[in-house]
């Protein structure tokens, strides 16, 4: 990319994606950068009932549907590793990728977030071998079989639930006495004959045999009591880290890396936007990231059309 873009978006997720149809419809040149396919970590989810006017829809049909959207305007998803993001002395931005450098007046970071890992001993050494973050990615694998869900979050029981209807027992285990999901999940959650709850309970270890994981070490915080969950995958969801090292030292973050923006989603930098799982205080759901993006390419257009 040669050419001085007007918005450059890192990240064809579904705020990434919202921003270029906005961008796009308002005359300017713009171009969305991923090494992913469009739609982000919807392409990951199994169902999507929440989303205002669609009652239901599998994950990947409405990244397909986003995707579609744009490109019938004239706005694609260009594969680019971003590496780095400098604001340069004319004020315009250079985003740093394994291939040639792209320019633009403005950008709109979109790069979303990654799984938190445990951090226990055999996370790390199982990962290929029964450890997963993606249900709906690997779910498949243990059609009729035992496996745990760790964690206690509104991702963690409605991918325990997904794989309830695959496998053949769920355990989920939760360091605290009750569920922080959403109460709709965990009402199907309840319902599943195969799904049983390990309350007050750490995984202290992964442990397995020939490569294969074997089950997880316990302990019951309440009553120190060590256990044992044998099973043939686990499935962590424990949280999310932004994906915001791109823009390490050039705008302002918070103490876990998370961009801090304004209602506008302009971060410490001029013409510099933040959206979705990228910036502070997001309850990372599609529909936010969505509203986000909307936000920020109204704000980079008025921006770029006072350059």
């Amino acid at each position: 990319m040669s050419e001085l873009l007007d918005v450059a978006i890192i990240g064809a997720g579904p705020g990434g994606l919202c921003a270029g149809l906005y961008c796009k419809r308002a005359g300017l040149s713009v171009a969305v950068l991923d090494m992913g396919l469009p739609g982000g970590q919807t392409n990951n989810t199994e169902a999507v009932e929440n989303y205002l006017g669609i009652e239901y829809i599998e994950g990947p049909a409405l990244a397909q549907q986003m995707a579609a959207h744009c490109a019938s305007i004239g706005v694609g998803t260009t594969y680019a590793n971003v590496q780095g993001l400098a604001r340069d002395d004319d004020g315009f931005f250079t985003i740093s990728t394994e291939d040639e450098p792209a320019r633009a007046k403005a950008v709109i970071a979109a790069m979303g977030s990654h799984p938190r890992y445990l951090g226990v001993p055999g996370e790390q050494e199982y990962r290929m071998g029964g450890v997963s973050y993606c249900a709906t990615c690997d779910g498949f694998f243990y059609r009729g079989k035992d496996v745990v869900v760790i964690g206690g979050g509104s991702a963690a029981v409605e991918e325990a639930v997904y794989l309830a209807k695959i496998v053949k027992s769920v355990r989920v285990i939760h360091r605290r006495d009750q569920l922080r999901a959403q109460q709709v999940l965990q009402d199907h959650a309840f319902a599943m004959p195969n799904i049983r709850f390990v309350w007050d309970t750490i995984v202290e270890e992964i442990a397995g045999e020939g490569g294969r994981v074997k089950g997880a070490k316990t302990l019951n915080k309440k009553t120190g009591v060590q256990g044992w969950e044998p099973c043939d995958g686990i499935f962590i969801y424990v949280g999310n880290l932004p994906n915001s090292e791109p823009l390490r030292g050039v705008c302002e973050l918070d103490e876990n890396g998370y961009a801090v923006v304004n209602l506008m989603m302009e971060t410490s930098v001029k013409g510099l936007y933040a959206i979705g799982d990228l910036r502070v205080q997001s309850v990372r759901q599609i529909a936010s990231a969505v509203g986000d993006g909307a936000a920020a390419a109204v704000a980079a257009v008025a921006y770029v059309n006072t350059l």
